[in-house]
């Protein structure tokens, strides 16, 4: 009989997560999903605690390592975060709830928070080198990082209208806007 493989757990538990918070994360719900026995489950990990460990560990690799990996291909900094933008604004992994509901844990949780402002500061790191790329002064810099965040987070809980223009398009015109020179 065939293992169901390490990774759906993991993959199964962030889907959980982004519906649910961590909660509703639970071995018996995640068998049930997946279709199999919780049996398996404890061949890979020891118990709840290492799953989620180890679902923090696959967000912070997929939202920051394999990000960079699929945007440092570009020419520029201009180039990198626009590709950036791009894999936030596509989010055709359906990381965006998994992001939300961790950051909602991280304010209950230290460990949690402690991991998020890790991420946050990788992400922060690889920015500011890209905005150095055209952009002169630290002050400058860094206040451009924060827009991106902002946006990037906040606009998830922002219900405002935009009068005749869409979502989309202010989305677009913002992310040109801190790209200017």
């Amino acid at each position: 009989m065939a293992r169901t493989p390490r990774t759906r757990w993991i993959d199964e538990g962030l889907r959980t997560l982004g519906a649910g918070g961590p909660d509703a994360v639970r071995v018996e719900k995640l068998a049930e999903s997946l279709g199999v026995t919780k049996g398996g489950f404890y061949g890979y990990f020891a118990d709840r605690q290492a799953l989620l460990d180890e679902m923090l560990d696959t967000w912070e690799e997929r939202v920051v390592d394999r990000a960079v990996r699929l945007v440092d291909a570009g020419d520029s900094g201009r180039e990198r975060l626009r590709g950036l933008f791009a894999l936030a604004d596509g989010d055709v992994e359906g990381l965006m709830p998994v992001e939300l509901a961790i950051r909602d844990w991280a304010r209950r949780d230290d460990a949690v928070a402690e991991r998020v402002r890790r991420v946050d500061d990788r992400r922060m790191d690889y920015m500011r080198e890209q905005f150095a790329d055209f952009v002169e002064g630290g002050d400058e810099i860094e206040a451009r990082c924060l827009l991106v965040f902002a946006l990037f987070v906040g606009r998830h809980f922002v219900s405002a209208g935009h009068g005749e223009r869409s979502r989309a398009d202010v989305l677009r015109a913002a992310t040109d806007y801190l790209l200017e020179d």
